[in-house]
């Protein structure tokens, strides 16, 4: 039987919103959802792990890899580089396994061009003001950078209609649930199921 390609979710919004958390809160209820690590030269933060949270790189190796068209996608953001190693996701799609990416608005703009059957999601904040809190309790922004991410935030909002979907992450737990049945649904999708449906009475003789 044709292997049924997996499904590739993009999920972006702005920083400070809570993309890392809603993933993280994602994996028990989605263990088959495969996770892309990305690729970073900012400095970690207190808790981040190689290889599990990013792959932390010196600004010389990530030109490297733009060079070498290793990744899927990059961008820069407030003076530091983020991109998705390209191989990963392609395997993991082909294998049949959905993937889900947790990248920047930049970056989900890129992956549509190449992936515009992808599933973009567009994680929100209840508002701007909640936005600048979540930032802030942080504590590892000075004012300035404050500043420039708030005032990149209002610009990737603009950028809102070239997705899918857009979920308001305003509770962790309901934001996950937004995003489990969207994944449920595409999966239903006639498209999707017509396909798999024609393989089976290619492959039977009745």
């Amino acid at each position: 039987m044709t292997q049924e390609k997996g499904l590739l979710l993009v999920l972006s919004g702005p920083s400070g919103v809570g993309k890392g958390t809603v993933c993280s809160a994602l994996r028990p209820f989605m263990k088959d959802l495969v996770y892309s690590v990305s690729a970073t030269t900012r400095t970690p933060r207190a808790g981040e792990k190689e290889g599990v949270n990013y792959f932390f790189k010196s600004h010389k190796e990530f030109e490297r890899m733009i060079q070498q068209d290793e990744l899927l996608e990059w961008a820069e953001y407030v003076g530091n580089f983020y991109g998705t190693p390209r191989k990963f996701v392609e395997d993991t799609l082909n294998a049949g396994k959905d993937v889900i990416l947790e990248i920047e608005v930049q970056g989900a703009l890129q992956v549509k061009e190449k992936f515009p059957e992808g599933i973009f999601i567009f994680l929100a904040p209840p508002d701007l003001k909640e936005l600048r809190t979540r930032i802030t309790g942080r504590g590892t922004e000075s004012e300035e950078t404050i500043h420039r991410r708030m005032q990149m935030a209002k610009a990737e909002l603009d950028l809102m209609e070239h997705y899918n979907y857009v979920v308001v992450n305003d509770e962790v737990h309901k934001a996950c649930d937004r995003i489990q049945a969207i994944l449920v649904a595409e999966h239903l999708k006639k498209e999707r199921q017509i396909a798999k449906y024609r393989h089976w009475i290619e492959e039977v003789n009745i």
